[in-house]
């Protein structure tokens, strides 16, 4: 008998999903043992409805009158995230951004540790970068396999990002996260994600225009 697919969760719950994880560990490291989903939607910034219904896609866990017990949740949250086991990182691009990123512990910390660093730039190549020697783009593939690589972070120019994912997906990576300001495409069965943080600021922008008073009101006045 086949076994039934697993629960569909929607887009925006798995985008939350990180968020809960990350309250549930500081509300373990405070003590907490039981959390209701009114504090937990308090800390989120959601309503608590919501969280109910992002956390029924996991599973039935909660217990009316008393809520969540942190632990438990935090252990089946954690499967779900698949964060059980790490996953090694490789970053290419070993340019500001990406040697940034190689220093940033967090990675690390939450089972993400950066394995290699790769760039295309001779007087990089060969360079000690927080610990890691920047390797050419030739010994991708092999770093990959080597290092069990899941996730590739592209830190390179806007011109050079379609190339890297391309040689990331042919290094048996699925999942890609792109910081570089470029559109770029996968093929089905790789999960790829963007952070323009360049189009993060310009919506900042569009909200601070906003509160900002008008000069012309200013100035009739």
């Amino acid at each position: 008998m086949a076994e039934p697919e697993p629960r569909r969760i929607p887009e925006a719950t798995v985008v939350r999903l990180p968020l809960y994880y990350r309250i549930l560990v500081e509300l373990a490291e405070e003590g907490t043992p039981t959390v209701a989903s009114e504090r937990l939607a308090q800390r989120a910034g959601v309503n608590a409805a919501k969280v109910r219904k992002d956390l029924s896609y996991l599973g039935s866990f909660g217990t009316r009158g008393v809520g969540y017990d942190v632990d438990y949740l935090l252990f089946e949250m954690s499967g779900q995230l698949g964060l059980t086991e790490d996953r090694p990182v490789v970053i290419v691009g070993a340019g500001n951004l990406g040697q940034a990123l190689s220093k940033y512990g967090g990675f690390g910390a939450r089972g993400f540790p950066v394995a290699a660093l790769v760039d295309t730039d001779p007087a990089k190549i060969g360079r000690i970068v927080n610990g890691l020697e920047v390797r050419p783009p030739s010994e991708l593939s092999r770093l990959c396999s080597d290092l069990d690589v899941a996730i590739g972070i592209v830190a390179t120019p806007a011109g050079a990002a379609q190339r890297v994912v391309d040689a990331l997906c042919e290094a048996g990576v699925c999942s890609i996260l792109n910081f570089a300001p470029a559109i770029v495409t996968a093929p089905d069965g790789v999960t790829l994600r963007k952070v323009d943080l360049a189009v993060e600021l310009q919506i900042l922008s569009f909200y601070q225009q906003r509160q900002d008073p008008d000069p012309a009101l200013e100035t009739s006045g």
